[in-house]
Order: C-alpha cells, then sequence, then structure tokens
C-alpha cells in the first residue's frame, strides 16, 4: 500500500495541516495536538464532541515546531475562526473568542508535561454523555468500547485523553480510500470526504475492496524507517457527520458508517519504531504470528472475561443527565 496523505492537527478538534512528510514517534506525528480547548466549567479538555463549534476552526503552526515540541514544549499556532479571523496563541485574545464562539468559559491550553496529571483528568462517563457524544438514540445500544484494552479503557476512564497526548486514544489513526469507497458505496449520496474523518495517514491499498483497514489489526505496516501497529477499530462519534470548513453536515455518514460497519471506520494504531513517513512512501503489512495454540485458547478465554466485565460495567454506569 502506499501513503497517499499526511496530517497533523496542531490544535485538538480543529482542521489541521496536510504536509508532505512527518516525523512519527511513540506520539504519532510530531507535533500532532500539541494544544486543546480546556472546558473551565467542566474543568477539563473537551473536544467537537462536546462543543462542535470548534469543527468550524483550523490551525496551523507559524513556524517549524521544534524537535522536542510535546509534553510541556509548545510552539506558537495560530487560529483560524469561522469568520476567517486569526488569532495566535500568544494572543490573550484568542481565550475570549473561544469562548464566545463555544459558548463556554474555555482557554487554548498546550499539552501540559506527564508530570502534571491533574491537567489530563477528565470528568466521569455517563451513558447520557456518551449518547450525545457519539450521536446515538435512547434506543439504540452504547457503542461497544469492550475493544480497548483494559488497561487502556481504565486510563480513559481517569484521564480525558491518555497521559503524555491529546490525543483520544491512539497516538494514529489509518484511514483508507477503500473504506470511503466501500461506505459511499452504501450511500452514494452523501460525502464521504477523508477530512470528516481526520485521519493521521490516508492509504491507497492495493487490496480487494471493502474496510481494508480490519484486515491489519494485530500484525505491523513497515516503511524504510517506520513499524505501525494497527490496534482496534476506530469508533466514529457524531463529528464527522457534522458541518466543517468546506464541508456541509451529512448525518447519513455516521448512520451508515454505524449500520454498515458496526460504527468503527479507520484503525487506530502504536508506533513501534519512528522515522520518517512521506506521501507516495510505500508500506508493508506483515501479519501477526500465530500464537501456541495452547496460548491462544488461554487468551481468548481471558479476553472473553475482561469483555464480560467491560459489558456489565456499561449497564452499571450511571446515566447522568
Amino acid at each position: 500500500m502506499r501513503i497517499a496523505e499526511l496530517w497533523r492537527y496542531p490544535v485538538k478538534s480543529m482542521g489541521g495541516e496536510q504536509l508532505d512528510a512527518v516525523e512519527v514517534d511513540q506520539r504519532g506525528v510530531h507535533a500532532d495536538r500539541l494544544w486543546a480547548v480546556r472546558d473551565l466549567q467542566l474543568g477539563a479538555v473537551t473536544t467537537a464532541r462536546r462543543l462542535p463549534m470548534l469543527l468550524g476552526c483550523s490551525a496551523r503552526f507559524v513556524g517549524a515546531p521544534p524537535a522536542d515540541a510535546g509534553p510541556g514544549v509548545g510552539a506558537e499556532v495560530l487560529v483560524t475562526f469561522p469568520d476567517g479571523e486569526e488569532r495566535s496563541s500568544s494572543d490573550p485574545a484568542v481565550h475570549e473568542l473561544l469562548s464566545a464562539l463555544t459558548g463556554r468559559r474555555v482557554r487554548l491550553v498546550p499539552l501540559p508535561p506527564v508530570t502534571d496529571r491533574a491537567a489530563y483528568r477528565g470528568p466521569l462517563a455517563t451513558q447520557n454523555d456518551l449518547r450525545r457524544q457519539f450521536g446515538i438514540p435512547d434506543d439504540e445500544p452504547l457503542p461497544d468500547l469492550t475493544m480497548f484494552p483494559v488497561r487502556k479503557l481504565a486510563e480513559l476512564a481517569r484521564y480525558a485523553t491518555p497521559v503524555g497526548t491529546f490525543a483520544d486514544a491512539y497516538p494514529l489513526h489509518l484511514l483508507s480510500r477503500a473504506s470511503l469507497a466501500a461506505m459511499h458505496g452504501h450511500t452514494p449520496g452523501s460525502d464521504f470526504d477523508r477530512r470528516r474523518f481526520r485521519p493521521s495517514i490516508l492509504l491507497e491499498s492495493d487490496d480487494a475492496p471493502g474496510l481494508v483497514e480490519n484486515g491489519w489489526l494485530g500484525g505491523t505496516l513497515t516503511s524504510p524507517e517506520t513499524v505501525l501497529r494497527p490496534q482496534i477499530p476506530t469508533i466514529r462519534c457524531s463529528m464527522p457527520a457534522r458541518e466543517q470548513p468546506g464541508l456541509e453536515a451529512e448525518p447519513d455518514v455516521v448512520r451508515t458508517v454505524r449500520r454498515q460497519a458496526d460504527g468503527c471506520l479507520g484503525v487506530y494504531a502504536d508506533v513501534v519504531s519512528g522515522g520518517r513517513l512521506e506521501v507516495g512512501q510505500e508500506l508493508t503489512f506483515e501479519p501477526a504470528a500465530e500464537a501456541a495454540p495452547l496460548a491462544a485458547v488461554a487468551t481468548r478465554l481471558g479476553d472473553a472475561a475482561r469483555r464480560a466485565g467491560l459489558r456489565a460495567s456499561n449497564v452499571l454506569m450511571p446515566k447522568g443527565r
């Protein structure tokens, strides 16, 4: 397969920058989501799932982010508002403009040091909150989160994002043109523009049409310098259906993904070995090695027990307001 597009999102939940080449490490694309919007009333970093008005903004770095950009080390960004006005992250007025846009008291904040774990804390999840964020009607089931490893779910239950990143769950989001085409085939009247789904890497695959990324799970994608490991399917929230710059609202986009792909499109991935990626570069897929029979059985039994426990915890999750 080949890399068709590379993206970096300087501010979480805002439009990003399309790049010809990027460096990736264990945090994902270098300087990705170096900033986020913090809801002062909520007391946590927030997203466009809660404040969809943020989707009307985009962000770009003023200059090339320094090599050490990351937790505790920022880089100046310019935020473009829906009316075209631009404000720097160094301008105090940016907080007032974001608050006026969202109707909440918010601030644009840089990625905190990993030692400041309190800055990553998130609000207690409730069933109603999940329904709002994922656009799920009351008569439909909550998203199946049991595909997440238990340790990852425990982290996300305590923190708004994993400590050390403003990414939702994993450092990279991989998406193929084949999957977008498959969804468009089910609902030809809807616009499945890749920008709706915020991929880190958009891939052109030589595989058969369909949801090709699901076949990469557990294996690795390698380039001359990097090794990426797809981990789980990407659960889609309500964001892809919402209006964004250059894109109209498309409710059927999320409905189609929910109906035809169990609510998932693309895959989350970890970076095993970092390095440089470039548009046009080829990636080679290596499937996971076969586990020993007894170990495989033990793993399946353990996974089944953990998933049963997680489903029970969904039932026990407070309903909320």
